[in-house]
C-alpha cells in the first residue's frame, strides 16, 4: 500500500468513520470517484467496511511506513516517544534527587549523563520519525 491509498487509510484510521466526499475534501482529491476508488481498494483488502454510505476501519495493518508508530485512539505517535519520556524522567530524577550524592558515589553522575544522552537520542529519533510520517 502506498500513495493515495495509504493517505486515505491513515485518514480513515484517525477519523474511524469517513465518507467519500469527506475524504475527497480532506485530502484535496480532484473528484469523489477518486476517493471512492481508494476506499474500495481498502475495502477489497479487508481494512474498511462500507455501512450506509460511510466507511469504517475494521482492520489495522502495519505497512512499512507505519511500523514505527502506535495508534492511541485517534492519535498516531512514534514508538520512540515512550522511550524518550521514560529516559527523560529517569535522567531528571537522578539529576535532581541524586545530585547531593555525586560526591559520595561519583558513578551516579556518569549514569545521569548517560541517561540524559540516551533521552536526547530517543527524542531526536521520535522527532525524525514524526516528520517522516506520511500525512493524510
Amino acid at each position: 500500500m502506498k500513495g493515495n491509498t495509504l493517505r486515505v487509510y491513515i485518514y480513515a484510521l484517525k477519523k474511524r468513520r469517513v465518507g467519500v466526499r469527506e475524504v475527497q475534501r480532506a485530502l484535496l482529491m480532484s473528484n469523489p470517484s477518486l476517493a471512492q476508488y481508494h476506499l474500495n481498494k481498502l475495502k477489497d483488502m479487508g481494512l474498511v467496511s462500507e455501512n450506509n454510505g460511510g466507511y469504517e476501519v475494521v482492520g489495522e495493518v502495519k505497512v512499512d511506513v507505519m511500523r514505527d508508530f502506535l495508534r492511541l485512539g485517534t492519535l498516531i505517535v512514534p514508538r520512540f516517544i515512550f522511550y524518550a519520556v521514560i529516559f527523560t524522567v529517569f535522567a531528571a530524577y537522578l539529576g535532581l534527587v541524586g545530585a547531593p550524592y555525586y560526591v559520595l558515589v561519583p558513578v551516579l553522575e556518569w549514569f545521569a549523563v548517560g541517561l540524559a544522552a540516551a533521552a536526547a537520542v530517543f527524542w531526536f529519533e521520535a522527532i525524525r520519525a514524526w516528520r517522516s510520517a506520511p500525512s493524510p
